[in-house]
């Protein structure tokens, strides 16, 4: 287990963010609203580094707003999310305006409860690279549709309500819907998903999330977890290793994101 930056106020428990997506989404969020919280983490599916006892149902995420008082804990990453907006609103995790708060709102919770044939068949993996004949059953395809239409509808709906003043994400600046779609957008690229019929602007999105300076932060920190072996989770490395038309490696930290080849 290793902590990230001293706590002064709250605790966040994540599995190890390299293969949790939920655990990466408030993770990025604290990070990139510079929430004042010390993140500890923990190997997934290995029996001699559980969670704490008081995490009986062993799910993570788990925030601990108050250190004074062990008995109040928040879990589901969107409940933790909807709090820590709460306990921060000069820092503004959802959108200003109104309306667009509305739609990043909807979109973060799609997300979070819908898109299963993706969720099950391509495992959350932030290092693996797969290249070859993926398989893309009826059902994905679908799914796949969906968020890439959600990214360009998002972007057209912000662009026509905010003008000069969008910031190129989802709904103009960083919010709680740009995390939440950040572990699909990875599975995008590590399972080489297709974004056809992504518009200009959603394309340009997925460009300004891969170029971010504090989300190539915490890409950093996936590739720090790598370094250590008891992080590692075989369940979710190569899991089309019986498919002799997919080719399995890793990603390099160089890698960059080039708007031609999408």
């Amino acid at each position: 287990m290793a902590d990230s930056k001293p706590n002064q106020d709250c605790t966040l428990h994540v599995y190890h963010t390299r293969y949790s997506s939920w655990g990466a989404r408030v993770a990025l969020v604290v990070a990139y609203f510079q929430i004042p919280c010390t993140v500890k983490f923990y190997t997934l599916r290995n029996p001699a580094a559980p969670p704490p006892p008081r995490f009986a149902r062993g799910l993570l995420p788990v925030l601990e707003p108050d250190p004074r008082d062990e008995n109040f804990a928040i879990t589901d990453s969107l409940a933790i999310c909807e709090f820590l907006a709460e306990q921060n609103p000069e820092r503004h995790l959802w959108p200003k305006d109104r309306k667009l708060r509305a739609l990043a709102r909807a979109a973060a919770a799609e997300m979070h409860s819908g898109f299963g044939e993706i969720r099950n068949t391509y495992h959350t993996n932030f290092l693996g690279r797969y290249i070859g004949k993926v398989p893309v059953s009826d059902a994905a395809a679908k799914e796949i549709r969906r968020i890439v239409d959600l990214w360009s509808s998002a972007r057209a709906a912000t662009k026509r309500r905010l003008g000069e003043e969008d910031e190129g994400f989802l709904f103009g600046a960083f919010s709680i819907a740009d995390a939440f779609f950040w572990p699909v957008l990875w599975r995008f690229r590590s399972y080489q998903l297709p974004l056809t019929g992504i518009t200009e602007d959603g394309l340009e999105w997925v460009a300004k999330m891969w170029n971010d300076p504090t989300i190539k932060a915490e890409v950093d920190e996936y590739f720090a977890q790598a370094q250590d072996p008891l992080s590692k989770v075989e369940h979710y490395e190569n899991i089309f290793k019986e498919n002799p038309d997919i080719e399995y490696s890793q990603f390099s930290k160089d890698w960059t994101f080039d708007a031609s080849k999408a």
